[in-house]
């Protein structure tokens, strides 16, 4: 697809139609309706990138993207291209590598929740702005405490913790209401059931690994999205994620003679419904800065009324294929999708989006001052690689020599917030023990000095009390003493009063 003048060749009108490398990273859009050659184009654009020594990054929805690893054959309707064109296909494969967040297509792809952030998650919870904001706090808590958010089950234990020590925590960061911690429970449940706990954890995947080239082409990176897709707003947040990682790992490079690294990102309506002004910010401010980092952001969708108007206009090259007008809001983008273009006097823009063939599209791309080019009638080339998936045993083999297996095939599970608070929790509950122990002990001693009390008592008073016997015996002595003692005191008065 690379012509000699380093020009990325991807359709074709009264002559060949490039996107100069110095303005791939000003971003572009795929759009047209189902079945008109998006999947195609967007083919034929990764392998254009490649070419060029460029990475990419793409999400396959059905496995027909697998392909490109493998050359194509030819057939009646590429000879036809072929002849229109005056141009003879090189059909080969491309250096590709498979990722899967389930770990069941390609390299596991996971991160941490501490990476993905509260923003993101409660844009994957759909929690509303009181949940977000008691997340945020928990978030907040966690990194005060110096407690790591690695996978699920840190963030339920720092869920419960916050919850239960709500009252100390209230007047330092805010509210922690039972009910929303009960809510974020059962959107982190819900997601469990998704298949989350396999894409939060460790190893976490380094962007970096994406960023690389192999004999001198760029390496395609291709994320199987059929399953994924089942959840389509945790596809969404996933890839928003890598958006998001992008941004923020790489360093600032300015304007190069081509880009680093292109992410196409499909289905992206799925990124913008319903999600809250505060996460539209979010994304506008990455694709309006991250051309900086040397990124190429490609946006594949149906309707370009999918993408919001402050995104649209930063998508400076545009391939548009056939739109249907059945309904009022497809007449309008229709419409839409005409005066976003630079007219062409040739034919009638707003006319030609409808009657646009297969594999046929409407191309502006922006030359060297930046500014958009006169849109133009296309036919789109050809892939080299081939078009439809390959077999599950040649994805195996790819997946093996891939230099990044084993890697991030194995989990770890280091020490995080969940073990360090189940750690705390065994302690108190250690330390609770212990002292209903003393407790008991201390009242089973203070029952045992009562005991003691009360039977020396009985015995004082069983020993001051006498029977009618010793009572008689008693005063027989008495008597005895008394009749003794006078006569005794007799006596002694009696021998002194003889001596007088």
């Amino acid at each position: 697809m690379l012509n000699p003048d380093k020009k990325l060749y991807v359709a074709h009108s009264n002559g060949p139609l490039f996107i100069l490398p110095k303005m791939a990273n000003r971003h572009g859009l795929i759009a047209g309706a189902t079945g008109t050659g998006k999947t195609v184009s967007l083919q034929v654009l990764a392998e254009s990138f490649s070419e060029l020594g460029i990475p990419v990054f793409m999400a396959d929805m059905k496995g027909d993207l697998s392909g490109i690893s493998k050359a194509g054959t030819l057939n009646k309707f590429i000879t036809k291209r072929q002849e229109e064109f005056g141009v003879e296909f090189n059909f080969q494969g491309y250096p590709t590598r498979f990722f899967d967040v389930f770990a069941e297509q390609g390299h596991p792809l996971r991160t941490t929740i501490s990476d993905m952030g509260p923003l993101l998650l409660s844009r994957l919870l759909n929690l509303n702005d009181t949940q977000a904001g008691v997340l945020n706090i928990v978030f907040r808590i966690a990194d005060d405490n110096k407690l790591l958010l690695i996978d699920l089950k840190d963030l339920r234990s720092m869920l419960t913790f916050a919850g239960d020590n709500a009252r100390e925590y209230t007047l330092k960061y805010g509210n922690i209401s039972a009910a929303s911690i009960g809510a974020i429970q059962r959107g982190l449940l819900h997601l469990e059931d998704q298949g989350g706990n396999l894409f939060f954890g460790e190893p976490e995947f380094n962007v970096f690994d994406f960023i690389q080239t192999d004999n001198g082409k760029g390496v395609i990176n291709i994320l199987a999205a059929d399953k994924l897709l089942n959840s389509p707003k945790l596809y969404a947040t996933f890839l928003l994620w890598m958006l998001s990682s992008l941004y923020e790992e790489l360093p600032e490079v300015g304007d190069l003679e081509r880009p680093k690294f292109i992410f196409f990102f499909d289905e992206a309506h799925l990124l913008f419904d319903e999600a809250p002004e505060v996460l539209l910010d979010k994304i506008e401010q990455i694709v309006r800065l991250i051309r900086s980092k040397g990124v190429g952001v490609y946006f594949i969708t149906q309707n370009p009324l999918d993408i919001p108007e402050t995104i649209l206009g930063q998508l400076g090259n545009r391939i548009q294929h056939a739109l249907r007008a059945f309904t009022p809001r497809d007449q309008k983008a229709v419409k839409t999708a005409a005066q976003t273009f630079r007219q062409n006097p040739a034919f009638d823009t707003e006319k030609a989006i409808m009657e646009l063939g297969t594999g046929e599209a409407l191309v502006s791309f922006l030359d060297e001052k930046g500014a958009p080019s006169v849109v133009e009638l296309a036919k789109m080339l050809c892939p080299q690689g081939q078009i439809g998936p390959i077999t599950t045993e040649e994805r195996n083999t790819a997946i093996r020599q891939s230099p990044l297996y084993g890697i991030y095939e194995k989990t770890m599970d280091r020490e995080s917030a969940y073990e360090l608070l189940q750690r705390e929790s065994e302690t108190r509950r250690q330390e609770e023990e212990r002292l209903e122990k003393e407790k008991q002990q201390q009242q089973i001693e203070k029952e045992r000095a009562a005991e003691e009390a009360r039977n020396y008592r009985t015995q004082s008073r069983s020993s001051n009390r006498q029977s009618p016997t010793e009572k008689m015996f008693g005063n027989m002595l008495s008597s005895v003493g008394r009749t003794l003692g006078t006569q005794l005191v007799r006596s002694v008065l009696g021998t002194l009063t003889k001596r007088r």
